[in-house]
């Protein structure tokens, strides 16, 4: 479970950053005040535009960044008291996250699995369970350098989830994969939620987020606006669909800066 009170994150900017964000104030709150729980059997969702708060919020979560106020809770550590039993229980996954491209998907894989205290039996077969899934082993020996973009992207799955974790953490999980690709990572998803596991992702995708989460929260502008099921949106918005509903929320809470 994923327990989140009063997440709020502010950056100080410097005067480079306050001309590229066009501001006049050297303050950017970039999560203000959120609060939602996420709980095993489910994906949860947070939807939002670019910029809107997700990707830092999911750092929070994953003890990357440490929250200007409020707590969040992962299966009853504290991220910033308890952070390395944090990191134990979640796979975080992000494309700003790179996989060393001198090293082979195979060695990273071993590498993170002995970080994780695993024993070389038990890498071996998860190794070998999740390469054979994402169809890396046939390149498991290539060094990541000489890898496409999709499998790089499948390779950092499969190395994030080395440990078997209760939690998966993805932000934006299809960002620039092809079709194929993308359907397997959704695919995945689904069966670890069916497993029990908690699976939270971050998306602007409208159609992904409507046929893969069981609860979505939308952020707009570092601000949880909605919170619920796909139906209690719609009923709320009265919409066709998750996009109609999303620009709903989108108009009655953006700024006038945006």
């Amino acid at each position: 479970m994923i327990q989140i009170n009063n997440l709020t994150k502010i950056y100080k900017l410097n005067k480079k950053q306050m001309a590229e964000l066009k501001s006049k104030s050297n303050i950017k709150v970039a999560v203000d005040g959120v609060s939602f729980e996420a709980k095993k059997g489910e994906i949860f969702g947070l939807l939002g535009p670019n910029g809107a708060g997700k990707t830092t919020t999911l750092r929070c979560i994953s003890t990357i960044l440490r929250p200007t106020e409020g707590e969040v809770v992962v299966e009853g550590f504290d991220t910033v008291k308890d952070s390395k039993n944090v990191r134990g229980k979640i796979g975080f996954l992000t494309n700003d996250i790179k996989l060393d491209p001198q090293f082979t998907p195979k060695y990273l894989f071993d590498f993170f699995g002995k970080l994780h205290g695993i024993e070389q039996k038990v890498i071996d077969e998860r190794r070998v369970e999740l390469f054979e899934y994402f169809g890396i082993k046939d390149f498991e020996e290539k060094k990541v350098s000489e890898l496409s973009t999709g499998m790089k992207q499948k390779a950092a799955i499969a190395v994030s989830l080395v440990h078997n974790p209760d939690i998966l953490i993805f932000d934006e999980p299809t960002n620039g994969l092809d079709i194929i690709t993308a359907r397997l990572v959704t695919d995945y998803l689904i069966k670890m939620k069916n497993e029990g596991k908690l699976v939270l992702i971050s998306t602007h995708i409208m159609s992904e987020a409507q046929k893969l989460c069981d609860r979505i929260a939308i952020i707009i502008n570092g601000k949880k606006v909605t919170e619920g099921t796909l139906e209690e949106i719609l009923k709320e918005t009265n919409a066709a669909d998750l996009e109609d509903a999303f620009f709903e929320y989108y108009k009655n809470n953006v700024s006038e800066e945006v």
